[in-house]
């Protein structure tokens, strides 16, 4: 194996996901860098020489000395950025990213982009899950003309090797549910979670993306300025090496992104454009704290009334809505604020935003019996109506202050 050159490793850029203009150098050479083609990786020491040896051989007899393999590691413990290191004297255009502060699919590709100098921007697995080959249909058909091209499982030529029933269950279901809540974006692509696909540079230049989970292709086409999509057959190969990393979360997550993109690139995005005001975390918080209720409501029933534990209603109140506020911490961690939490997941960090979040929640908690005994003891005798109320006014509260407090905080840094 080669010596590791020491300086060899590139920046990690910072900041906002976006994808900035060819640098001016860059665009005045006479040959103009064609391909950037990036890389993520994590755990994926079997792979990552066979990956980068396939695809330099492939790309230096169609496009010698034009393209760039971009690898972005996330500081894997099995050294996969090392390996990924050490071939760069062999493979001259090949350049490694090991992000140590950031995690995340999505947002390696993104940063492999913003350090890439082609005009064309694309993505590969390093599992050998995506055929190598087809890359020259991709690259040929954005020479064609395309915007974006995609390599497609559900097209002529496409295919998956040997999923079960429910993953290809799971697969179309995510694929109909996404025409229904997005048809404007689903409508263009028959395989929306495919992570094998290139883009011209100049369709996504300036915009910031913000990707949920696993991949990005939604996010390409939501908010870059995409015109023509060709799509490419190509058929899903089971992994030789490491372990899948797809999981019943990246439906979540793919879900998550589509109501996301629903709500900021449609009237309601626009709207919160205008007035400068969140509505989608807005509505998110308000989904979460829906569900929120419910857990309170059914701890208070299960501690106060007279056919269970028949604790005092006061004592019941205070159990069920510290109950509730540790359940709308997770789901607002996991969900209403993923862009914020994603970049802070170490325990401590979490441990941090739950503090704030419950101190503020707490003095929400004590409006909240009070609101709770003032309508109960001298409006409405009846306890879950006079609870339903007490929720809806600290729900006011725990959204108004946390969000000029609280989650204004943990976006720093």
């Amino acid at each position: 194996m080669n010596s590791i050159e020491p300086n060899s490793l590139l920046s990690v850029p910072t900041g906002a996901l976006r994808i900035p203009e060819l640098p001016a150098a860059t665009r005045n050479a006479d040959r103009e860098p064609l391909l950037s083609l990036v890389i993520p990786t994590y755990k994926e020491a079997g792979n990552i020489q066979k990956i980068v040896s396939v695809l330099s051989n492939l790309l230096d007899e169609s496009i010698p000395g034009n393209y760039e393999l971009i690898v972005v590691d996330d500081d894997s413990p099995d050294g996969t950025w090392k390996i990924a290191q050490s071939l760069i004297r062999e493979y001259p255009q090949l350049r490694v990213m090991r992000r140590q502060n950031e995690r995340g699919l999505s947002s390696a590709v993104i940063r492999g982009w913003q350090a890439a100098t082609g005009s064309i921007l694309g993505v590969i697995d390093a599992d050998l899950q995506h055929p190598p080959h087809v890359l020259l249909q991709l690259l040929q058909a954005v020479e064609e003309g395309a915007d974006l091209a995609v390599a497609s499982r559900h097209v002529d030529g496409g295919g998956v090797s040997s999923w079960s029933f429910i993953r290809r269950f799971l697969s179309r279901g995510a694929q109909l549910l996404g025409l229904i809540i997005l048809p404007e974006v689903l409508g263009r692509v028959s395989d929306p979670m495919s992570g094998y696909f290139m883009i011209r540079r100049r369709c996504i230049v300036g915009q910031t993306l913000n990707p949920v989970g696993y991949k990005i292709l939604l996010e390409a086409i939501g908010r870059g300025n995409v015109g023509k999509i060709a799509e490419v057959g190509y058929v899903f190969s089971e992994r030789k090496e490491g372990e899948s990393k797809v999981t019943w979360k990246q439906y979540v997550e793919y879900i998550h992104h589509l109501i996301r993109l629903r709500l900021s690139t449609g009237k309601v995005g626009q709207f919160s454009q205008r007035i400068g005001f969140p509505i989608d975390r807005f509505l998110r918080f308000g989904l979460v704290g829906l569900s929120g209720v419910f857990v309170d409501m059914a701890v208070l029933y299960l501690l106060s009334d007279p056919t269970t534990l028949g604790l005092p209603l006061t004592r019941s109140k205070i159990i069920a809505g510290e109950v509730a506020i540790v359940n709308n911490f997770l789901w607002n961690d996991m969900w209403t604020f993923a862009d914020v939490s994603s970049h802070q997941q170490q325990w401590r960090q979490r441990l941090k935003r739950f503090l704030k979040f419950n101190i503020i929640c707490l003095a929400g908690l004590v409006l909240n019996v009070l609101v709770l005994n003032l309508v109960f003891n001298f409006l409405i005798p009846n306890p879950y109506i006079a609870n339903l109320i007490a929720i809806a006014v600290a729900t006011v509260w725990n959204f108004w202050v946390n969000l000029k407090l609280s989650w204004r905080v943990t976006q720093v840094k």
